[in-house]
């Protein structure tokens, strides 16, 4: 298996029987996710898309005739996604599986859902959409519509339902967002501190590749254990 990080907050998971693209906005500079999509060979193919925001959906998932969507459901109602067009519309809650894996859409502190895959092979993947502890000191009013006190409770609430369903997750895709300035990093080590991790990807990063850099430098530092992926 191979993760390919393409842009933003989307990644292309290769495995032996599937080529899985989460959250496709805009491909990377030297096309890299057209050039995966164009050599899968036999490869089965899955756009997932965590909820409907602008940095999240590119309507060009779409046009591939083959590919299977598995789209959140405010997804599907705000970019008009048809019915018969969807593979699956997915709540938290909802699980969909056939012999390639099995996704089960989970809670988000946004909107949609974030994603837990099991690959046949028992490998965990978690991509997280939106899913942060989206904690912004200075002006909470601009980003979010609840006072901190409650959104880390919703974000720590997600981390106890993904812990309940997985003990362990082998990778991990999760917002490493600059904008949060000095609590970039709470979202993070919450995560790590309570789900023991095999490869973190931050994701959602603005391009801002020096403060990201910066803080998956304390990170590693902070859990030796888990192997961090620097970007891009």
């Amino acid at each position: 298996m191979t993760i390919h990080y393409i842009y933003h907050s989307c990644f292309a998971v290769t495995t032996e029987t599937a080529l899985i693209v989460f959250d496709y906005w805009q491909d990377s500079d030297d096309g890299m996710l057209h050039r995966l999509i164009a050599g899968r060979g036999d490869r089965r193919l899955y756009f997932v898309v965590s909820h409907f925001h602008e940095d999240h959906y590119n309507a060009e998932i779409l046009d591939f005739a083959d590919a299977r969507l598995l789209v959140s459901y405010d997804t599907a109602r705000r970019r008009h996604i048809a019915s018969d067009r969807a593979t699956a519309v997915l709540r938290p809650g909802q699980v969909y599986e056939d012999e390639c894996l099995s996704l089960r859409a989970v809670r988000s502190t946004d909107v949609g859902i974030s994603s837990l895959v099991t690959l046949p092979d028992g490998t965990r993947l978690y991509h997280a959409g939106d899913n942060n502890n989206w904690y912004f000191p200075q002006d909470p009013g601009e980003h979010i519509h609840c006072s901190l006190k409650e959104m880390e409770g919703l974000f720590l609430s997600t981390v106890r339902e993904v812990k309940g369903l997985a003990q362990n997750v082998d990778y991990v895709m999760l917002p490493v967002d600059p904008r949060l300035g000095d609590e970039i990093l709470r979202g993070p080590r919450q995560w790590l501190k309570a789900i023991k991790t095999g490869h973190f990807y931050p994701m959602h990063c603005w391009e801002q590749w020096d403060a990201v850099g910066k803080a998956i430098e304390q990170l590693r530092v902070e859990f030796p254990k888990v192997e961090f992926v620097s970007l891009p």
